[in-house]
């Protein structure tokens, strides 16, 4: 009984480590800038920049324009290993958007399920 518990625990112990180290690649991958051109929506594609910042091992931020300035704070963001969803309000609407890994600098996904999106991580200016 007592190695059944030990063994019980070093399991429990394992698992807690690899989804805190999960949590952590994806928001290690999403920090940064992105900008997401968003398709289709009834005024036409629109281009938006999402700044994600790191704090304490999760992210924050804000949407902005493609002059730069801010549309909306990001109210809430969710993160997964390969994709994050972020929350945020534009033009009186509560709006989400799905961001999914496609490569190191590419992402793919969609606005509320209805409109798809496609970005490329904003390289820092020299």
């Amino acid at each position: 009984m007592k190695t059944f518990k030990l063994l019980f625990s070093g399991l429990f112990f394992l698992l807690c480590t690899l989804s805190v180290k999960a949590q952590t690649s994806g928001v290690d991958f999403f920090a940064g800038e992105w900008s997401v051109l968003v398709k289709a929506l009834p005024n036409g594609d629109t281009k938006m920049i999402f700044v994600l910042e790191k704090k304490d091992n999760t992210l924050t931020g804000a949407v902005l324009d493609t002059a730069g300035n801010e549309i909306s704070k990001l109210d809430k963001i969710e993160i997964n290993p390969t994709s994050v969803t972020v929350f945020f309000s534009a033009q009186g609407y509560d709006v989400n958007l799905v961001m999914n890994k496609k490569d190191e600098n590419h992402v793919t996904g969609n606005m509320m399920g209805m409109f798809d999106a496609e970005g490329e991580r904003v390289k820092a200016k020299k």
